[in-house]
């Protein structure tokens, strides 16, 4: 963000199951690592796996006295019901990442803009379907500066499997690469 604005607001949404909280986390950490404040809200549906999750994080140069966030600069989409249920949150001028793997149809938001990011695909890849919510961050990471990329590293190694932070790192890295194109 470099900062010049004060605040970034992210919202990721998806199915349980899809590490969408876990993204969520370490986007937060991140931030800390980098020197911002961050929070964090989540939830679930009745049942996780299956059900659809989101996540909200909120990033701030200042303390942040209210976390709850309507509408958001960000949205990072992982599944066609969370794109019905949140394509509104996300403000005019913002942006779209959504996985093309997983989203079959894309809304006509002419105000916003919408980028695919073949997340699955890239994860299943790397051999791991489960870090597609990795490669969407390098992705995020890469558009937006929210955090810095080596803050980003950080918090995956602090909060992945040992034996699969490379995985992880590389899946961020690989969503980097997508967005240079």
């Amino acid at each position: 963000m470099g900062m010049s604005k004060s605040k970034a607001t992210v919202k990721i949404a998806g199915f349980g199951g899809q590490g969408v909280v876990l993204a969520s986390i370490i986007l937060g950490r991140a931030a800390i690592l980098d020197g911002n404040h961050s929070a964090q809200t989540a939830s679930y549906g009745s049942e996780s796996r299956g059900a659809e999750c989101r996540s909200e994080v909120v990033i701030s140069s200042n303390q942040i006295d209210y976390p709850l966030v309507d509408k958001v600069e960000t949205l990072i989409i992982m599944s066609q019901p969370a794109l019905s249920k949140y394509i509104d949150d996300v403000t005019p001028g913002g942006t779209l990442l959504i996985d093309p793997d997983t989203v079959r149809s894309i809304p006509d938001r002419q105000d916003v803009s919408v980028i695919p990011i073949p997340a699955t695909r890239t994860a299943e890849r790397l051999g791991r379907r489960i870090v597609a919510n990795m490669v969407m961050l390098g992705a995020l990471q890469a558009r937006t500066g929210v955090v810095s990329e080596r803050a980003l590293h950080k918090a995956i190694e602090e909060y992945v499997p040992l034996r699969t932070i490379e995985l992880n790192i590389n899946a961020a890295l690989e969503g980097k690469k997508l967005l240079a194109g």
